[in-house]
C-alpha cells in the first residue's frame, strides 16, 4: 500500500495558519530555515492584512505543506508519492528531496511576485460546481474576448472546473453557468488569473531562475499536476514547477494516475479539506474505503496511527 502526499493550492490559505502548526520540532527547524533563507520572520507572512499579497499567501502554503510533511516523517509516517495543486508543487518537490528547501522558497516568492506584478487587480479565479468540462468550456468560449479574457484552469473533479480571467469574464461565465444548472458559482480567494496563456511570460522568466539551482532526482515518487504523471527526472520536475503556474492542473488525473501507481491513502498536508473530499471519489475503493483519504488537520498524531495502521493492514 503506497501513500500518497497531497499539497493544496492558492485559496486553502488562512489567517493564523503558521502560528497554529504542530508543537514538533521538524516544524520549529522548518520555521528557523524559513527565516533564513527568507531573511525575515514567516510567522509575519499570516495575518489577514499579509495574506492578501499572492507572495504572502504562497509562501505560507510552502512553509506549512514542508513543516507538517517533515513532521510526519520523523514520526514515521513518510510518503511513497508526493503531489502538489499549483503553488503545492513546491512543497512536494521539496519534500520529495528534489530541491533545496530554501532555493524553493526563494523562487515561490519570485513565482508570487511575478503573478502579483503582472496583475495587481482585475483578475482572478472562479469555481463552478455542477457542470463537465464540456459545458463548462462552451461557456468559456462564448465568453472569451482579447479584452476580456476566460480560460479553463482547474480540472478538480468531474464537475468541478476552475476558470481563470478577467473579473467582466469570470462574472459573465458565473452568470451563465448557473442558468445552465450549476450547483454554485463562485469566485475564488485568487487576485491572478493562475493555470493560463496570461502567465505565460512570467513563468518563462521562472523557469530561467530556477535553471539556477541545483536539484536531486526525487526520493519520493514526484506526480505531476500539469501532466497528470511521475517525472523521473530533476531537470523535469524542475522544469514542471517554473511552468506549472501557465499551465492547466489536472487534479483529477493526476490523482487517478496516483491511484493506478498503487496509492491507497492519500493525505492532504496541511490540511483543509478540500483535496480530502476530491480524493474520496478517487480513493474510495475496497474494504478500507473509509480511511482513503486522511486531511493533516486532525492532527500529527492521529494522521500517523492511520498511515502506519494502512501499512500494517495493507503491506502490499
Amino acid at each position: 500500500m503506497s501513500v500518497l502526499f497531497m499539497f493544496p493550492g492558492q485559496g486553502s490559505q488562512r489567517a493564523g495558519m503558521l502560528h497554529s502548526l504542530p508543537q514538533d520540532p521538524a516544524v520549529t527547524q522548518t520555521l528557523n530555515d524559513a527565516g533564513d533563507a527568507l531573511e525575515a520572520d514567516p510567522l509575519e507572512l499570516d495575518t489577514e492584512q499579509a495574506l492578501h499579497s499572492t507572495v504572502a499567501a504562497q509562501l505560507c502554503l510552502a512553509i506549512a505543506g514542508v513543516a507538517v510533511a517533515r513532521a510526519l516523517i520523523r514520526q514515521d509516517a513518510a510518503p511513497d508519492m508526493v503531489a502538489g495543486l499549483s503553488i503545492g508543487a513546491w512543497p512536494a518537490a521539496v519534500v520529495a528531496g528534489v530541491m533545496d528547501f530554501g532555493d524553493a522558497l526563494r523562487l515561490v516568492r519570485l513565482r508570487g511576485q511575478l503573478m502579483q506584478d503582472a496583475y495587481p487587480h482585475g483578475y482572478g479565479m472562479a469555481a463552478i460546481v455542477g457542470l463537465d468540462e464540456l459545458q463548462v468550456s462552451a461557456l468559456v468560449a462564448q465568453v472569451h474576448t482579447a479584452t476580456s479574457p476566460a480560460y479553463i484552469a482547474n480540472l478538480n473533479a468531474e464537475r468541478q472546473i476552475v476558470v481563470a480571467g478577467s473579473d467582466a469574464a469570470l462574472d459573465r461565465v458565473m452568470s451563465l453557468a448557473q442558468e445552465q444548472g450549476a450547483s454554485s458559482a463562485t469566485r475564488l480567494r485568487m487576485a491572478v488569473p493562475s493555470h493560463c496563456p496570461l502567465l505565460q511570460a512570467q513563468a518563462q522568466e521562472l523557469a530561467l531562475a530556477a535553471e539556477k539551482i541545483t536539484s536531486h532526482a526525487p526520493r519520493f515518487v514526484y506526480v505531476s499536476s500539469s501532466r497528470a504523471r511521475a517525472l523521473l527526472r530533476a531537470d523535469l520536475i524542475v522544469r514542471d514547477l517554473a511552468w506549472n503556474m501557465a499551465q492547466p492542473v489536472l487534479w483529477r488525473d493526476t490523482l487517478r494516475h496516483a491511484f493506478e501507481r498503487g496509492a491507497r491513502l492519500a493525505v492532504e498536508i496541511p490540511g483543509g479539506g478540500i483535496l480530502t473530499r476530491l480524493a474520496h471519489d478517487v480513493f474510495a475503493r475496497g474494504a478500507l474505503a473509509q480511511d482513503a483519504a486522511l486531511d493533516a488537520g486532525a492532527g500529527l498524531d492521529a494522521v500517523r496511527v492511520r498511515i502506519q495502521r494502512r501499512r500494517r493492514e495493507d503491506p502490499a
